[in-house]
Parts: structure tokens; C-alpha cells; sequence
């Protein structure tokens, strides 16, 4: 299993479509666009080598160092198979 933490979706999201836009957006709306974009492409490329899998966005999993947290309300927000 492979757990990704992406920490700069706002900052993308601000260099794709500036900053007065990504200012009236909220936090979790970047998280979820940069988010989902991401899996796209990550799906797109390990088909393209010939591998299975699942990829998931998951809420309320946090990765902090060498600690993975479970926060109440884990909820599986996006699952694709591939």
C-alpha cells in the first residue's frame, strides 16, 4: 500500500489559476480538485505499464512523520479501480 499526502494544493491551484481565484475558493475544494486531478494521472500511468490496482482519496487519514492517524469520520471519499 502507498499513501500520498499532497500539502501544497492550494499553491497549485493559485499557479494554475491565480491568486484572486484560489483566494475565494476554500481549502478543502483545492484539496479535493488537485486531489482528484492527481489520481487521474496516477491511474492513466500505471495502467499505461500494465498494472492493477485501487487508488482511493481517503478523509480523516493523516500522515505525520513516520505516524499514520485515524481521525473519527474515516470516510473513503473517492475509489477507482484500474
Amino acid at each position: 500500500m502507498i499513501v500520498l499526502k499532497i500539502s501544497n494544493a492550494s499553491e497549485v491551484v493559485a499557479s494554475k489559476v491565480g491568486r484572486f481565484l484560489e483566494r475565494l475558493t476554500p481549502d478543502s475544494i483545492d484539496q479535493t480538485t488537485v486531489e482528484d486531478q492527481v489520481i487521474k494521472k496516477l491511474i492513466e500511468n500505471l495502467a499505461a505499464e500494465g498494472l492493477k490496482g485501487e487508488v482511493a482519496a481517503i478523509n480523516g487519514l493523516d500522515l505525520e512523520g513516520e505516524d499514520l492517524n485515524v481521525h473519527k469520520g474515516l470516510k473513503v471519499r473517492k475509489h477507482s479501480t484500474f
